[in-house]
């Protein structure tokens, strides 16, 4: 065999790994962010006919809302104020692996969401990825003490210092507007999914 063809285990395979997966939750974040601009824009093209897919409070249709309510907004604005946050904090979650994040965006799709459809005032229509985001920064902010993991409290602390106290107040009720619901309820789902996902501990044959 030539010495052209062998390199030490745990160096440059590792750092293509880790390289490949900032490059792949990078691109998931761009590409996710990007829909929601797309789909924004089909909104207005229409005249806001997509508005009326997100989540109206108990009634059965509503349900279907659930899963599509994340991707709707109601104005150029909406989608703007989500973007950054969703980015950056979908980004960090996404590190640890792109199934992974996905099966937690799901969780807390479906947990925020029903708890949305169940508890928000009578007819109204609830849409927007801020009850998703308020669960990713619910997720990431007990994740690394559940997990003891250095890093994952480091960015913890992070994300806290930056967004705590946006996050905090967001999910009061407050502005009659903003659907203090979600924010609420994707926070807690969140921080359940951290807890109810964290390694269960060894336990050694006896």
């Amino acid at each position: 065999m030539s010495e052209r063809g062998m390199r030490p285990a745990g160096t440059r395979a590792g750092q293509w790994s880790r390289s490949g997966r900032v490059g792949a939750a990078a691109k998931l974040m761009l590409g996710w962010v990007a829909l929601l601009w797309l789909i924004e824009a089909v909104d207005y093209s229409t005249g806001h006919a997509l508005d009326t897919y997100g989540i109206t409070a108990r009634e059965a249709d509503g349900l279907s809302g659930i899963p599509l309510a994340p991707f709707l907004h109601f104005g150029f604005d909406h989608v703007a104020s989500n973007s950054v946050p969703l980015l950056v904090l979908g980004f960090v979650t996404a590190l640890s692996g792109i199934g992974r994040f996905l099966a937690v965006c799901a969780a807390i799709i479906l947990a925020d969401g029903f708890a949305v459809w169940l508890i928000s005032p009578p007819h109204s229509i609830t849409a927007g990825a801020s009850g998703l985001i308020f669960g990713l920064f619910g997720y990431l902010l007990v994740r690394g003490f559940v997990e003891r993991s250095p890093l994952g409290i480091a960015v913890a602390v992070v994300i806290a210092a930056v967004w705590g106290t946006t996050f905090l107040a967001g999910a009061l009720p407050t502005d009659s507007v903003v659907s203090w619901q979600a924010h609420l309820f994707g926070l807690l789902a969140g921080a359940a999914v951290a807890l109810l996902a964290r390694p269960r501990p060894e336990v050694a044959a006896l």
